[in-house]
């Protein structure tokens, strides 16, 4: 009898598993533009979402949430969409148990992230393996979602159809939600308080609402389907039609899973269809810019005739700036504002414009639209030591000029050099399809005078896209405010390369430190007192480019390039206490040791006789802070640096 009541079951869970499809997973990060930890946290999330075997398994959608208070500027990715968010996170609105009550937070499929083992539902704790699990959930639904842009580009039209691979019934009532979310919205001013400028994935829309959605049948057959279509008009807060993404999702609202998730990706505009607001600031020695702004009328009726400009000098508004003239339809205008104050702040600073155009609505992109400039006032006579372990970025007195506003340098907090920390700076080049895109980013103005030996050195890992791949990185300096600029390093392709090419988007190995190499230059040539230095890379849309540790005239003695004379290691690596330097291949002779932290301040330093051939040199660590250190050992007329993390 037993036997015979078993078997039926098992072959009937057999067939239901056999029929099921696998699962999209959908992650739903409830952040906040005045919300400190959302800013710190939400760089490593988006680098998790954006690995290889990660971006099969989940979609991401991020509700900007008022935690802990609603953003107070008229413009704001909460203030644009505040109904349908509130109602979303709200324990009064669609009523997630547990309530949304702190951020960053989220959901994955509904669920909490403990469900699918995180250790709680903060997206810091979400991982490869917990992006697998919740994806190893078949689901009884297939969905394809098609789309399509109409003809003027102010509406995605989509196609849903959603088929039953296996029998289902929900417990409440079926609902398919489709969002609208811009995959990248980088702003040159943040739109709370919190610092952060660039947002991934933010929700700006939903149809024909996130309350309503589109109603399914509560009970399902093998092989049933349903299809229907949505025209989404695109809000007026649109930054950038070409990032936008449809995405679509399955939710039994009985019970507040979601079944299965779908996304229509970024399309591009097809020519001629949209134009925008640029601005012109680079560099500035004088404390003042003269900003242009470029005006084009995309309308078909009307001129333009008159507007009202109002520039931002790191979100302080300057005073109005009104226009009068005539823009046709299809003609631009260049606009050069009254000449502002760039700030007294030698480094990166941000130049933003608004832009009020009185009734009729011209059928103009009215974006609010700026860059980062580089301000060089005053020359820092003390070392750079950047190991980008700070959120803040660029670091203080850095800049970052990307005139184009695509992919460029950002923060990326997964990897470091040497795999001894996790920060790091990184340049996208496997997302930059405009060959030969040119971006640039400055160290702070120096002043190299009074340095006796000085150098810039730097870590770096980058793989090509393909042996014929050719981006390019280069070091340039400059002695007139950027009158004119002497190329210092330059390496590109293979010689860029360090480690062999690979078609899936560039992560260094965290298991494998070769990965990583140091490159030295020496600044014995310049010791000035008003100096630029930038890195500039050039596109060629290949790999991936992480730099980490950029050190700038700390030299101590010795200008020649490390040149492998001698093999040096540092055990235990990490460390706490005691830490053994094991020098081999030594001639007999002395040898200085320096211990330099992140602000360039040579924490300790020795001297010691070396006998021929292996060496070991000990010292305690126990008086240094945490955090990542710079050990450098000259002899035997030549240098190397290696890099020490302490951990207490």
């Amino acid at each position: 009898m037993k036997k015979q009541l078993l078997i039926p079951v098992f072959l009937t869970l057999v067939i239901g598993l056999n029929a099921q499809t696998p699962r999209m997973s959908l992650y739903e990060e409830f952040t906040g533009e005045t919300c400190p930890p959302c800013a710190a946290t939400n760089p490593k999330l988006n680098d998790t979402l954006a690995l290889p075997g990660n971006v099969a398994k989940m979609i991401a959608i991020k509700w900007q949430v008022p935690i802990p208070s609603a953003p107070t500027k008229t413009w704001s990715l909460y203030q644009t969409d505040k109904a349908e968010i509130d109602w979303r996170w709200k324990a009064t609105g669609y009523g997630y148990n547990p309530p949304i009550n702190s951020a960053p937070s989220s959901k994955i499929d509904g669920q909490e992230a403990t469900v699918f083992g995180a250790a709680s539902s903060h997206p810091a704790n979400l991982n490869s393996a917990v992006i697998s699990a919740a994806q190893s959930h078949t689901s009884a639904f297939s969905v394809t979602m098609s789309r399509a842009w109409n003809k003027t580009c102010t509406a995605v039209n989509l196609t849903v159809t959603i088929q039953a691979t296996a029998p289902f019934t929900s417990v409440g009532p079926l609902i398919f939600r489709t969002v609208m979310v811009e995959r990248l919205i980088q702003f040159s001013v943040q739109p709370g308080t919190n610092g952060e400028t660039k947002f991934e994935d933010a929700v700006i829309k939903s149809f024909p609402t996130i309350q309503g959605g589109v109603a399914m049948a509560g009970t399902w057959t093998i092989g049933q389907t349903q299809t229907f279509t949505l025209s989404c008009t695109l809000p007026s807060y649109t930054r950038k039609k070409d990032e936008v993404a449809m995405v679509g999702f399955i939710q039994d609202d009985g019970n507040r899973k979601v079944q299965q998730a779908v996304r229509a990706d970024k399309q591009s505009i097809p020519q001629n269809a949209l134009s925008g607001i640029s601005a012109e600031v680079d560099l500035t020695c004088t404390g003042m810019i003269t900003p242009t702004v470029v005006v084009k009328n995309e309308g078909s009726v009307n001129a333009i005739t008159a507007l009202t400009l109002t520039p931002y000098i790191d979100a302080v508004a300057g005073a109005p700036f009104p226009w009068t003239g005539n823009i046709l339809p299809g003609a631009s205008a260049v606009i050069t504002l009254n000449s502002l104050s760039a700030s007294a702040v030698s480094g990166g600073h941000s130049f933003f414009c608004d832009i009020d155009m009185p009734s009729p609505v011209y059928n103009l992109i009215k974006n609010e639209t700026g860059l980062n400039y580089m301000v060089s006032t005053t020359y820092q006579g003390s070392p750079v030591a950047e190991g980008f372990v700070s959120t803040l970025y660029p670091p203080a007195g850095f800049g970052i000029i990307n005139n184009n506003g695509g992919p460029s340098w950002t923060r990326n907090g997964l990897t470091g050099g040497y795999n001894l920390s996790t920060e790091s700076s990184k340049y996208d080049f496997y997302s930059n399809t405009v060959i030969g895109d040119q971006d640039e980013m400055y160290l702070p103005p120096m002043n190299l005078s009074n340095v006796s030996n000085p150098e810039l050195t730097f870590d770096l890992a980058y793989a090509q896209r393909n042996t014929n791949s050719d981006d390019a990185l280069e070091v340039f300096i400059s002695d007139d405010c950027g009158l004119s600029w002497t190329n210092v390093y330059y390496q590109h392709g293979p010689t860029l390369a360090t480690t062999p090419p690979t078609t899936s988007p560039y992560f260094p190995d965290p298991s494998d430190p070769s990965h990583w190499r140091t490159d030295f230059i020496d600044l014995s040539a310049y010791k000035k007192p008003n100096l630029l230095f930038k890195f500039v890379t050039t596109s060629n849309n290949g790999n991936n480019l992480y730099l980490d540790n950029i050190n700038l005239a700390f030299g101590t003695g010795i200008n020649t390039k490390s040149n492998g004379l001698f093999n040096v290691s540092l055990y235990p690596n990490p460390t706490s206490g005691t830490t053994q330097l094991k020098l081999n291949g030594m001639k007999a002779g002395l040898a200085s040791i320096s211990i330099i932290n992140t602000l360039g301040q040579v924490v300790y330093s020795t001297q010691t006789s070396l006998n021929e051939g292996a060496n070991t040199v000990q010292f305690s660590t126990q008086e240094f802070t945490t955090g990542i250190y710079s050990v450098k050992i000259e002899a035997n007329n030549s240098f190397i640096v290696k890099k020490l993390s302490v951990s207490k």
